[in-house]
């Protein structure tokens, strides 16, 4: 049956759930294919920055909407509330699908890292597990992210504390073959790792307060995420320098082992492990809200739409999102799928800005800002991705004319 979700989740729940879904993805996947994309650390650090700026504008425009319109499913609410049902429902589309190729991305990290070997049957494996707590209520997912956040956070200080004190090369120089086209590159792949303050939007139905913690949550986790990640990319990079870095596939580690730490690449292992567990359980926590949200109106199966009498969560939404994602586990490529994510991550974001550019004059500056940044990203992405998200887009479009017949008008 349906109906509403419970409010249970504070400031500190909400900061800790994106940042669950920030750092796992960003530290122990992303800065190697960013650093081959912008070669040089200095670029790397120049597209770090563009990326938060970016971030920093779409994480104002999510929380003011979330203020205004707390119910779940982000986005796809904003816009439909601001720019009309056509525009809320591609954000939900493209958040839904972008996401999903972030949740496999997540868990055949978790695979390469504790068994590489069979590494998409563990990724199945923890796509099972983490539907199971999400399943057990919102709560329990918070208490999760919590344990996991400060785990990985501990890991990523040692080997901040290990690289810088082991010395090396200087990160921040530039390069002589820094090219803007390779920063904006970088700064899109790098995108993909800020992501997760989405999660905290997409909870906006199940955070107590929404007008005043939502606003409150979702700049602090980027700050913080922000924080985290110069550290940490500054640290690789006194070490390996921007060329090993690039090539690494495990690119903590071998700073440690360069760093003369053999004894910390153990304890990186789990904590890569941890993290991107973390990220999982954020990542389909918010798509399943998304999901949610989108069935409710029709878009998607409306038994999808259904929530849990005593655990008051979407448990059919919950239980389709894990079932595709343990499918493209056991086929995808880790790498492919990020930056197929990040161009449906951006269009996402891109129509978060639009819809807050409606909230009046004085948000229109940092909403244009946003969405001048989001088409660069995207546009800027590896031609792949842009040609596949691309193709997804207009599969979502045709969905769309055929969907609408049977669909719920907004809310007047």
């Amino acid at each position: 049956m349906s109906g509403e979700l419970r409010r249970s989740l504070g400031v500190l729940d909400a900061v800790v759930i994106g940042l669950g879904a920030m750092v796992g993805a960003g530290i122990f996947v992303v800065l190697g294919p960013a650093a081959g994309a912008v070669g040089s650390g200095g670029g790397l650090l120049l597209a770090l920055g563009i990326a938060a700026v970016v971030a920093y504008c779409n994480a104002m425009a999510s929380a003011r909407l979330a203020a205004r319109y707390p119910r779940s499913g982000g986005t796809y609410v904003y816009g439909r509330e601001c720019l009309g049902s056509f525009w809320g429902y591609l954000a939900g589309w493209a958040f839904v699908v972008g996401k999903t190729a972030s949740c496999a991305a997540m868990a055949l990290t978790v695979g390469a890292y504790v068994w590489p070997e069979h590494a998409h049957a563990v990724a199945v494996a923890a796509v099972v597990l983490l539907t199971a707590v999400n399943y057990g209520g919102v709560q329990k997912s918070a208490l999760v992210s919590r344990v996991a956040v400060g785990l990985v956070l501990a890991v990523l200080a040692a080997v901040v504390g290990v690289g810088l004190g082991a010395g090396g090369t200087t990160p921040l120089s530039l390069g002589a073959e820094l090219t803007a086209g390779g920063v904006l590159q970088a700064a899109g792949l790098l995108f993909f790792a800020f992501a997760g303050y989405a999660r905290i939007a997409t909870l906006g139905e199940e955070v107590r307060d929404p007008a005043r913690t939502i606003p409150r949550a979702v700049p602090l986790a980027l700050g913080i995420a922000l924080a985290v990640y110069a550290l940490v990319a500054v640290g690789v990079l006194t070490v390996l320098g921007p060329g090993a870095l690039a090539d690494s596939p495990a690119p903590l580690s071998d700073a440690a082992r360069a760093a003369g730490a053999a004894w910390l690449v153990p304890v990186v292992t789990v904590g890569a492990a941890v993290a991107a567990l973390g990220s999982l359980l954020s990542l389909i926590l918010g798509v399943s809200r998304t999901t949610l949200a989108m069935a409710r109106d029709a878009y998607l199966p409306t038994a999808l739409a259904a929530v849990h009498p005593r655990f008051h969560v979407p448990h059919r939404a919950e239980l389709a999102v894990g079932a595709v994602v343990a499918v493209v586990a056991a086929t995808a490529d880790v790498r492919g799928a990020i930056g197929f994510s990040s161009f449906g991550v951006l269009v996402y974001y891109g129509i978060a800005n639009a819809s807050a550019w409606t909230l009046g004059p004085a948000r229109r500056p940092l909403a244009a800002l946003g969405l001048a940044g989001c088409a660069a990203l995207a546009f800027a992405l590896p031609l792949g991705a842009v040609l596949a998200g691309s193709g997804v887009v207009a599969v979502g479009v045709v969905a769309w004319a055929i969907s609408r017949g049977r669909a719920v008008p907004p809310p007047s």
